[in-house]
């Protein structure tokens, strides 16, 4: 019998005011339940919560005006920090636990929670901010972890199940569909191929599993898009592809980090009007705009106007999909590309390259920025074209640019007012005043740093 009919027949129970407990089965057909399916999956998902301490400054102290009337002193505190978020064990031998890197990011102390309530402490083996995937690790026998799906393979519709700790409730499960695949140029990531799903997901299910009907690991729950003013879920949740959670936990395992890797070309989205402009059929793909000298894409033989519409045999349908496809991908891992050019499909190999970042100490610039190591940057953006700026690669604890504030994967904008992208501009920049004035980017946010 199939589904409606079993949900067809429970209703006309209930119509008929039936006094007694919901039955076992209807007609001879037990009721569909995710009961036993939840019974394996869910010892796998675990609760994360963490304590750690950032560095803060009076917010009236941004005010110009009230620290001049005021006279106050620019004094920096350390501010106590406290999130909750859910992790999926995938390695139970090694005690291996997928999360999102900003559960743990900030974190001095981490504490997992088990499912049958044992409490753990854990340790962080890597994060990757651009993915916002971290793995950490626990050491405890008698784990269980989750089996992988293939989320190359997911389809618009069908069934899936988040499991993780919405506001800090304890284990939660919700259902949905899977809504839409490969969404991106949301601007939650630096790099985004999301699953979007309507299965509930709310704050505090960050790092938690996304499941097909069998159990297995399809997704790690990151983001949820919520109307204005609005906290919780209005439908629209996103999770990160299980496919490219692995590459990613892959590199952070062994090297602790991502090594990116770098093709060396500029694209821009094909349109219909391009499209017509090549005289090609197809209207989805990445037009190469330029291509760097030396690069890889340049020894591979790409050119200027080539429309790529393939990388490793994966349709490409924007150039984000190719920021994307090279930035999950290892140095030295041969890369394949199919292209259009003059009417004709070629296909080009080549090698993806380490991306080169030169990097100093701070106290090349002031002595105030001692202890951190910042390196000059450049790298292709697909949609951004050639990026270069400064980013603290590391800072030592409790070094000079510690105290002051400053902190690792910190992206620098200006100093003193003043647009930095090369160490050049840099020593410039800080040579023209006294104090430091920082506008750096962190995570999510942008803001001004005043080092006196």
């Amino acid at each position: 019998m199939k589904l409606y009919s079993v949900v067809a027949s429970l209703l006309l129970l209930f119509a008929n005011g039936c006094a007694a407990g919901l039955p076992v089965t209807v007609d001879g057909q037990a009721l569909p339940s995710l009961a036993p399916m939840l019974e394996k999956a869910t010892p796998a998902v675990v609760n994360i919560s963490t304590r750690g301490k950032v560095v803060v400054r009076n917010s009236l102290l941004n005010d110009p005006l009230f620290k001049r009337f005021f006279k106050l002193p620019d004094i920096l505190r350390e501010r106590e920090t406290m999130s909750l978020g859910s992790g999926v064990i995938v390695d139970a031998s090694n005690g291996y636990i997928l999360t999102n890197n900003h559960v743990v990011e900030d974190a001095l102390e981490i504490s997992v929670t088990l499912r049958d309530g044992r409490q753990l402490s854990a340790e962080i083996l890597g994060r990757d901010p651009d993915t916002d995937i971290a793995v950490i690790k626990i050491n405890a026998p008698r784990l269980h972890s989750m089996p992988f799906a293939n989320s190359n393979v997911l389809r618009v519709g069908d069934f899936v199940v988040a499991i993780g700790n919405p506001f800090g409730l304890g284990q939660t499960v919700t259902s949905g569909i899977i809504s839409a695949l490969g969404r991106s140029g949301l601007g939650i990531e630096s790099y985004e191929d999301f699953i979007q799903t309507d299965a509930s997901i709310n704050p505090g299910n960050s790092g938690g599993a996304l499941v097909n009907l069998r159990g297995e690991l399809v997704g790690i729950n990151t983001a949820i898009l919520g109307g204005s003013g609005s906290a919780g879920n209005i439908g629209i949740g996103f999770a990160i592809p299980i496919n490219m959670a692995q590459d990613i936990m892959s590199q952070l395992i062994e090297y602790g980090e991502v090594k990116r890797g770098r093709l060396g070309v500029q694209a821009q989205d094909l349109t219909a009007e391009l499209a017509k402009a090549f005289n090609i059929e197809s209207t989805q793909g990445a037009v190469v705009t330029q291509v760097e000298q030396g690069s890889p894409a340049q020894k591979g033989g790409l050119k200027v106007g080539d429309v790529i519409i393939k990388a490793n045999g994966r349709a490409v349908r924007s150039a984000i999909d190719v920021h994307n496809r090279i930035g999950m991908m290892l140095v030295g891992q041969a890369v394949e590309l199919e292209v259009i050019r003059g009417g004709n499909n070629i296909l080009i190999q080549t090698t993806i390259q380490l991306m080169e970042i030169v990097t100093i100490d701070g106290a090349e610039f002031s002595y105030r920025l001692a202890g951190a190591s910042i390196g000059e940057i450049k790298e292709s953006d697909m949609q951004k074209g050639l990026r270069q700026y400064l980013r603290v690669m590391e800072v030592e604890p409790n070094s000079q640019a510690w105290l002051t504030g400053v902190r690792k994967d910190d992206v620098i904008f200006s100093i003193n007012k003043q647009r930095v992208e090369t160490f050049e501009a840099a020593y410039a920049a800080a040579r023209s005043s006294r104090n430091l004035l920082l506008n750096i980017h962190r995570g999510n946010q942008s803001m001004f740093l005043l080092i006196k």
